[in-house]
């Protein structure tokens, strides 16, 4: 039985909670238009390295995080290691599977665009993040910087997984 006298407060309640959903709602539906559907969680390392990944990948460059990337598109990055962005990259079976494994099981789980880029540079989030408004051109230009692919050009901390605005130094 409804007790009339509380009824202001329980209204208020459930008002409130009305407001948070929709708001909640909003988020989503913009991150959608922001984004491109892409929502891939935070890309930090997982708990625990694969030593043959960071031994591997980081021969060439940095041993990107694998939650920067959907599990397809590790899959066909490592597919196609033959020729890897103009590089030889080839692995024996045995590595290659180690390696795929290790970045599919660590693979950003909350990806919900329809495509698996082959590069991390190629994603909705990146373009947003790096356009002319966030990243002045001239940066590209930097010899320092020479692709938006090094990464720890302007983040310090993009070895161990970590982004975030507080760790970005852009090179003079």
């Amino acid at each position: 039985m409804l007790n009339y006298q509380n009824f202001p407060h329980v209204l208020a309640v459930a008002v409130l909670a009305m407001g948070v959903a929709m708001s909640a709602a909003q988020a989503d539906e913009n991150r959608g238009g922001k984004y491109g559907g892409e929502d891939r969680g935070k890309p930090l390392q997982p708990a625990q390295a694969n030593a043959r990944w960071q031994e591997e990948c980081s021969g060439c460059h940095i041993a990107y995080a694998p939650g920067l990337l959907p599990a397809e598109s590790w899959r066909r990055a490592m597919d196609g290691l033959g020729k890897h962005f103009g590089t030889d990259a080839s692995l024996t079976a045995g590595e290659n599977k180690e390696i795929t494994d290790f970045l599919v099981n660590n693979a950003s789980n909350r990806w919900r665009a329809p495509t698996a880029p082959l590069r991390i540079t190629e994603s909705g989030w990146f373009k947003r993040k790096h356009d002319s408004r966030e990243v002045p051109p001239d940066v590209w230009k930097n010899p320092l910087v020479k692709s938006p692919a090094n990464c720890q050009a302007c983040h310090t901390q993009a070895e161990r997984g970590d982004f975030s605005e507080r760790n970005i130094k852009l090179p003079k």
